[in-house]
């Protein structure tokens, strides 16, 4: 596997941003940067961790992402960033080619930010003075905290056994409005090459038929070949279309040959999991926290 490299991601956001309609979470924006063949940026660089020389692991990208949402903002390209809130553009942003930025001007503004940036949390956090020019890695807690636990599940989900797996597939999936069949639904792997089955009844009242497949790969995505078998055992159950959930990530063929046909394959990612497990709060609950505000750190 190639070695990160660090590099500003403006561009890749402001594709993403007006691929999605201007409007997005940093999770959507994360996962559109990965599906555009032209954002320069890979499933890899943007979510696979490495251990720092503290002996903890990190996501490299997150402070080139971080750093360029910030950068677009000082810019007037994006609204002001906030915490779990969607990224907007502004006009300028949304009239703007991402390849024009930035200029020379831009990029005098973007220093100036960052400068004013360590001044002031100079001042709030009562530090001693660091010659730095932007924000260092330890400084960027913008994902670390609301992100944490998505690792951990996706760490908890390869632990698990195939049969519970399956077991969390099919519950994930039955959430989503898919009726679990009483006995196809709870088949094991082995038993016919899929792993449930079920049905969906749509706002107009039409059943189909879905077929179920999920896989555990810690280290490997999901390539064409597991796509087209899943897809020829769909035949099999005369399925119309199909769900195949894994905790690692699907190749940019495999994407293709799922909607290839008449019968396509909705791919559910480990990201995409998590967002689905916080989005019905599937055996996680949630946790709210307090940020002080200027009060606490301003002088009589």
């Amino acid at each position: 596997m190639a070695k990160y490299q660090r590099r500003g991601a403006e561009r890749a956001i402001l594709r993403a941003l007006k691929n999605l309609g201007g409007s997005a979470s940093r999770d959507a924006l994360r996962d559109s940067i990965v599906e555009d063949p032209d954002s320069g940026f890979t499933y890899e660089d943007v979510f696979n961790k490495i251990m720092s020389k503290n002996g903890h692991k990190y996501n490299p990208f997150e402070f080139d992402f971080n750093f360029g949402i910030n950068n677009l903002y000082a810019t007037g390209y994006v609204e002001q960033p906030e915490r779990m809130k969607d990224v907007v553009l502004t006009e300028k942003g949304r009239l703007r080619s991402s390849e024009k930025f930035p200029t020379a001007k831009e990029k005098k503004i973007v220093d100036k930010y960052w400068t004013d940036h360590v001044k002031l949390n100079r001042e709030k956090r009562k530090a001693k003075a660091k010659e730095v020019t932007e924000p260092t890695e330890e400084e960027d807690d913008e994902t670390s905290d609301t992100d944490a636990w998505k690792s951990e599940l996706i760490k908890q989900l390869n632990s698990f056994t195939p049969r519970k797996f399956e077991s969390f597939s099919r519950l994930l999936i039955s959430k989503m409005g898919v009726k679990i069949d009483a006995k196809l639904g709870k088949i094991q792997s082995h038993d016919h090459g899929i792993d449930g089955f079920g049905y969906f009844e749509s706002d107009e009242f039409r059943t189909t038929r879905v077929a179920i497949q999920s896989k555990k790969f810690a280290n490997n995505a999901v390539s064409e070949p597991e796509i087209d078998k899943f897809k020829g055992v769909m035949d099999g159950f005369n399925a119309e279309y199909g769900i195949f959930i894994t905790t690692s990530y699907f190749t940019d063929a495999a994407k293709q040959k799922a909607v290839k046909g008449s019968k396509s394959v909705t791919l559910i990612d480990g990201r995409r999991i998590a967002e689905l497990v916080a989005k019905f709060q599937l055996h996680v609950t949630p946790v709210e926290t307090f940020t002080l505000d200027d009060y606490y750190f301003q002088k009589d």
